[in-house]
């Protein structure tokens, strides 16, 4: 089948599903658009999608529909990419698993490990798991600010049994209009190495409220994020994770140690941050909205303790986390204190 021909459905259409899903329709594919802010769709519908990207403006016409549409639709999608948050995977799922043939697949664009949420509901035969390597927010209904053009954005594809299929060179093909894409043949592993990434730089840097620049610079932080990185690079260690290249880090760079953990971090801040680079913790506490926690630290403490084990740095962020969850605490450089006593606690 060729790229032209196949449906596709991008469910969650904020700062990174919108990204994408704009250059697919700039690319010619037959691309819906697919997201639950009411005011998103019918920014996007009346006036097109806004991408500032670094050197340009796009203004992208699409066809948006609002979840509660979705019922309407009858004809069912060759790939369905999602950019949801982590907590909304498994019902978006089920919202278009009618919508699925037994040839479709489900591809995650998320942070964390939410590839086996989806299995469980389409089936692992039908699931593709995706790393990210791209920078962008939406403040507003319509408008994304891309921070990271497409030739210097990464992402990585691959089937839960690693083995390769047509559907999932077809998603590696579509996916090539909005990042270099690669195709890995142990996807669980390559998630892993981004949700390392992640761990010291989103609870860190979304309670301080601060861009992630500004956080790990600021004094005493860094410590406290290689101490979280270090206890997510040692369960990876425990559970059989194999470090794989990436993030653009090359094979022959990849230390045989938790030195790692503190490499991709340093390629996130060198490579897919700016100085106004703002966590997707921060911008959602920002919008009054509850932060992938589980995603994160969450689920490096929760993994853990399955094992009769602790990630004791970890688990004091992520106390702090609660709280700002809770209204307890209030996203600010003052948490400092907070963070740096939490490492020492530890």
């Amino acid at each position: 089948m060729k790229l032209d021909d196949l449906r596709i459905a991008v469910v969650g259409t904020g700062a990174v599903g919108g990204s994408v899903a704009a250059d697919l329709v700039r690319a010619g594919l037959d691309a819906t658009l697919i997201d639950q802010w009411p005011d998103h769709v019918a920014a996007m519908n009346a006036h097109g999608l806004t991408v500032h990207l670094p050197t340009e403006t796009q203004v992208t016409p699409v066809r948006a529909l609002h979840v509660c549409q979705v019922a309407e639709v009858r004809e069912p999608f060759d790939i369905v990419l999602t950019a949801v948050k982590s907590y909304d995977t498994r019902w978006v799922a089920e919202l278009m698993r009618p919508l699925l043939t037994p040839d479709s697949v489900f591809v995650g664009l998320q942070n964390g490990m939410t590839i086996d949420d989806c299995a469980e509901i389409v089936g692992s035969e039908r699931t593709i798991g995706c790393v990210l390597g791209i920078a962008a927010n939406m403040r507003e209904p319509g408008v994304i600010t891309r921070q990271v053009a497409p030739a210097d954005t990464w992402f990585s594809v691959g089937t839960l049994d690693g083995q390769p299929t047509e559907r999932l060179d077809q998603v590696a093909a579509v996916l090539a209009h909005a990042a270099v894409t690669e195709v890995t043949d142990d996807i669980r592993s390559a998630k892993w190495m981004k949700l390392i990434a992640n761990i010291p730089e989103m609870l860190p840097s979304g309670l301080l409220g601060v861009p992630l620049l500004e956080a790990a610079h600021m004094p005493g932080i860094r410590p406290v994020m290689d101490a979280m990185s270090r206890e997510a690079y040692a369960l990876a260690i425990d559970l059989g994770i194999t470090m794989l290249p990436s993030l653009g880090i090359a094979a022959q760079d990849v230390p045989d140690s938790d030195q790692y953990s503190l490499d991709l971090l340093d390629r996130v801040l060198s490579h897919f941050s700016r100085p106004d680079t703002r966590v997707a913790v921060l911008q959602d506490w920002e919008k009054g909205r509850r932060a992938e926690l589980d995603a994160f630290s969450g689920y490096i403490v929760a993994t853990s303790a399955a094992r009769g084990e602790r990630a004791p740095v970890n688990e004091a962020v992520l106390g702090l986390a609660e709280q700002v969850e809770r209204r307890e605490l209030v996203p600010s450089p003052e948490n400092a204190a907070q963070l740096i006593a939490a490492l020492y606690a530890a």
